[in-house]
């Protein structure tokens, strides 16, 4: 039987370079035979976190938004996978809000274990990666259960569809089949 895969796409841009790597991953976890989601918040609402921490007492948001249900959806998921454009050598700003939004998920009996990062960026050399990964890693340590399992980096890509000229594609179709 295979995984329940989320697949969340970050990035507000039409035909983004994340949400393509995003797609081959979801593309390559389907293929092999997995229960797979993708989610973008392209068009989704999610505000800030206010740090009032009813959630962990509650295990949900007081916000009413979009986050809850993407929040649930990482709950229930095996495997999540995020795809990040790099603005400024880190994550996007949407994919921090969520990851902040996720706080209900600190005190529940998650299912996730593995995560992934996809992210795109115009420089071209790798380590502009570095803050996104660390970023996301900061999260990953609260939930002692889950690992990052694997990172896919498509640099010098910086105009719109741009990444499909790089490796990053194939590398992320491929980590998609084998997670």
């Amino acid at each position: 039987m295979g995984k329940k895969v989320l697949v969340i796409s970050t990035s507000l841009r039409n035909n983004s370079n994340s949400s393509i790597l995003s797609d081959e991953f979801a593309k390559g976890a389907s293929e092999s035979g997995n229960d797979v989601e993708v989610v973008t918040l392209k068009d989704k609402t999610i505000a800030f976190c206010k740090g009032c921490l009813a959630c962990q007492k509650t295990s949900r948001c007081v916000i009413k938004d979009d986050s809850n249900e993407i929040v649930e959806k990482m709950r229930l998921s095996d495997v999540i996978a995020f795809a990040t454009p790099v603005y400024y050598y880190e994550m996007s700003g949407q994919m921090k809000t969520l990851l902040d939004r996720s706080n209900p998920l600190f005190t529940s009996d998650y299912k996730f274990r593995d995560i992934y990062l996809l992210a795109s960026c115009a420089d071209n050399d790798e380590s502009a990666v570095d803050g996104a990964k660390k970023g996301l890693q900061g999260w990953i340590d609260c939930f002692e259960k889950c690992t990052l399992k694997g990172v896919v980096l498509g640099t010098g890509s910086d105009d719109a569809g741009s990444v499909i000229k790089t490796t990053a594609v194939a590398k992320s179709y491929e980590m998609g089949k084998n997670v």
